[in-house]
């Protein structure tokens, strides 16, 4: 989750347009969005602040990088399914809110089972994201037939805190890591590098906007 740099800017206003985004889906209409944060499937347990529809946002260039992977992955039966995209900064402080709150034992079973609350930070959530900047997605990879597509099996859930995360974890089944190999191939071919402690993070490197955070809602 967390790509860190340097302290961004204050939020400045306005909306995806104004920030050089466009919405992933208009460049590639085949990639599935899944936005957890949007409800209440999530390691929060509810909708997250900020989040207001489904779309995936992107920097142009970012978007671009994803339609191409896409493109690519089409041509083997296998396509992306994405979790997340631009990130509000609300809703980033509203999960270092989170993070320092009681633990939810049903969250934690689900989420986290065997890291303690208080180590989620910075590791797994930190006080900026490469999300707000807008080259940063969340995805995992789906194939894709007759009767629609299914995500693969990547090892843990999109969100699981835990070293078996880890994008070269070695505690998972050969299947597993080829798939997550697999994902992190096709990304890294238009640019998009692996954050190592989640398999499904990606950013786009160079990043175009690295002094920007945004927060204006996703709708």
């Amino acid at each position: 989750m967390p790509a860190m740099a340097a302290e961004p800017m204050p939020p400045p206003a306005g909306d995806a347009a104004a920030a050089g985004m466009v919405d992933v889906r208009t460049l590639a209409p085949d990639v599935q969005v899944e936005l957890r944060y949007a409800g209440s499937d999530n390691f929060t347990g509810a909708p997250v602040p900020g989040y207001e529809g489904g779309r995936c946002w992107l920097l142009r260039p970012a978007a671009e990088a994803v339609a191409r992977v896409q493109a690519a992955l089409r041509a083997q039966g296998l396509g992306l399914r994405i979790y997340d995209c631009y990130r509000p900064v609300r809703a980033v402080r509203s999960f270092m809110a989170w993070a320092d709150g009681p633990d939810d034992p049903a969250l934690k079973a689900r989420w986290y089972p065997r890291v303690d609350k208080a180590a989620l930070v910075p590791g797994y959530i930190a006080a900026t994201s490469g999300h707000s900047r807008g080259a940063t997605l969340d995805a995992t990879l789906v194939r894709c037939g007759a009767d629609g597509c299914a995500p693969l099996d990547m090892g843990t859930p999109f969100d699981f805190f835990d070293p078996l995360a880890h994008t070269g974890a070695a505690a998972i089944a050969p299947a597993q890591r080829d798939h997550r190999q697999r994902l992190r191939a096709a990304m890294a071919a238009q640019g998009l590098r692996n954050y190592p402690q989640e398999w499904w993070h990606y950013t786009l490197h160079p990043e175009p906007d690295p002094g920007t955070a945004h927060d204006f809602p996703v709708r």
